[in-house]
């Protein structure tokens, strides 16, 4: 358990706003990205931060001081996400151009040494193809996906976020790339 956030948890417990603040800076960009990744939607990754922080405010008393603070509010917020996943309608075509990314899709940051036109061309294509692979996921495995490979999350994290056991999130990891590696397979 972080030291610095169990303090901000008990100040903001008892009425301290500035100690909240501090939480929310901590963790705002990184539960906006890890939103973002899952929903693909700006707008909907801003209301579910700003609806997780709500939920962290309203119920910072029922906050299990010996978990840790970012487990906590990584399980809110992506439950949150995957309410407002399985709310929308199902999309299952690969075709379809992705329209909500507003010119980011969370690949583009990927490094590169030498680019080129060429390159930047085959690049982006590559990454709007894996991207629209990942989106095409049941939320169960995108989920655990997106816990796991863009936000970098340990299994044991990712059980714990999710309150699932560990062997299920092996099982959903193993079954998300299976289902990748095929979708990838006929695309790159």
């Amino acid at each position: 358990m972080n030291v610095l956030e169990a303090r901000l948890a008990k100040l903001s417990l008892k009425g301290d706003q500035r100690a909240f603040a501090e939480l929310v800076g901590l963790y705002q960009d990184k539960l906006f990205h890890m939103a973002y990744r899952m929903l693909s939607n700006r707008q909907e990754a801003e209301d579910v931060v700003q609806e997780a922080f709500m939920r962290v405010y309203r119920n910072l008393e029922r906050y299990d001081e010996t978990l840790k603070f970012s487990t906590w509010i990584y399980r809110i917020a992506t439950n949150l996400c995957i309410d407002k996943l399985r709310k929308r309608k199902p999309v299952y075509s690969l075709d379809a151009e992705s329209t909500d990314h507003e010119g980011l899709d969370g690949y583009s940051m990927i490094p590169s040494d030498n680019r080129t036109p060429e390159s930047e061309t085959l690049l982006s294509e590559t990454q709007r193809i894996i991207h629209q692979a990942i989106d095409s996921l049941p939320p169960k495995y995108k989920t655990v996906m997106m816990l796991r490979y863009i936000e970098d999350l340990s299994l044991q994290e990712i059980s714990e976020v999710m309150d699932i056991p560990v062997t299920t999130i092996k099982t959903r990891v193993h079954r998300g790339r299976e289902f990748l590696r095929k979708k990838l397979e006929y695309k790159l």
